[in-house]
């Protein structure tokens, strides 16, 4: 039981670092501000973006906790919006990673580093998709049957690693070379994305409840 849950927080921890790390309207911005405004602009924008996410993943661990503790057939239905929506996040990555485009983000005219903080969170609240994916990510570690302490450890864990994420693409893309450096190699990075994204689609649509 113990080793099976810790796969499974394995399975999300491993899930919700694709996601936070895959290039998106949260992260692009994030690196916009990081090179057009400096590093810690972009830094209190990142701790804007984490809070929205933990909101969305409260929400989302909550909901799908107590449908499944009345009705654990409902599991089925998760699995196949959160598969799906990780296959649609495929098809975006591939889609970019196949296209010419390589505008630059721009940063947001901020200043203030309260405003750039409401911002980022304002940012994830407002995409309605962030929930869809913390459904997916919910779904593969709050099951029937595990522990109580599961829906902290992910919640705990999550943020953690958005924290270290979110703060890494804001000080690593503040300075110019990385900048340069990913818009160089964006095409490989989301060509990757999609492929990861497609694999755990798959997965989560053919494994068992």
């Amino acid at each position: 039981m113990l080793l099976a849950n810790i796969q499974h927080l394995l399975l999300v921890y491993t899930a919700y670092l694709i996601a936070v790390a895959s290039p998106g309207p949260s992260t692009m911005a994030i690196m916009g501000v990081a090179m057009n405004q400096g590093r810690a602009a972009a830094v209190a924008l990142a701790f804007g973006v984490v809070t929205g996410s933990m909101f969305w993943a409260v929400l989302a661990a909550t909901g799908i906790s107590t449908i499944l503790t009345a009705y654990a057939e409902a599991i089925f239905a998760i699995k196949i919006a959160g598969g799906l929506y990780l296959l649609y996040l495929a098809y975006k990555s591939a889609k970019s990673a196949l296209s010419a485009d390589t505008r630059q983000t721009k940063a947001a005219p901020f200043t203030k580093k309260a405003t750039l903080y409401r911002r980022g969170v304002l940012l994830h609240l407002s995409n309605p998709k962030a929930v869809l994916g913390w459904i997916a990510i919910m779904s593969l570690g709050l099951r029937p049957d595990a522990p109580s302490s599961t829906f902290q450890a992910i919640i705990v864990g999550c943020a953690i690693l958005g924290i270290l994420i979110n703060v890494g693409y804001a000080l690593i893309f503040s300075t110019a070379l990385m900048g340069r450096t990913y818009q160089k190699s964006r095409c490989w990075i989301e060509g990757t994305l999609a492929a990861i994204f497609g694999y755990a689609g798959i997965h989560l649509l053919l494994s068992k409840p």
